[in-house]
């Protein structure tokens, strides 16, 4: 298995700013960003190939940005201002497609935006 390891989350104020980093014992041609709100399903965040051609949900699209350092093995998540509703567990996934996740998933990171 491969392991993902995801940190940088945190309590935050509307309009602030947070970095979140995905740790990865192998990087993936395919990385990408979900999250989980709680009573709400999981739902894409942002992917990016190693190309580095990237895809975001509408809502994340202006505000938030996915990167890559193949040399770090490292996925990272640039999150401008950040929103209540953004307030989620935020997961690192490795592998799949532009429209299928990946079998790799990290534990969750929690990232909590106050008003």
């Amino acid at each position: 298995q491969v392991q993902l390891v995801e940190s940088g989350g945190g309590l935050v104020q509307a309009g602030g700013s947070l970095r979140l980093s995905c740790a990865a014992s192998v990087i993936m041609f395919t990385m990408g960003w979900y999250r989980q709100a709680p009573g709400k399903q999981r739902e894409l965040v942002a992917r990016i190939f190693s190309d580095g051609s990237t895809k975001y949900a509408d809502s994340m699209k202006g505000r938030f940005t996915i990167s890559r350092d193949n040399a770090k093995r490292t996925v990272y998540l640039q999150m401008n201002s950040l929103k209540p509703e953004d307030t989620a567990v935020y997961y690192c996934n490795g592998g799949g497609s532009w429209t299928v996740p990946g079998g790799s998933w990290g534990q969750g990171t929690q990232v909590t935006v106050s008003s």
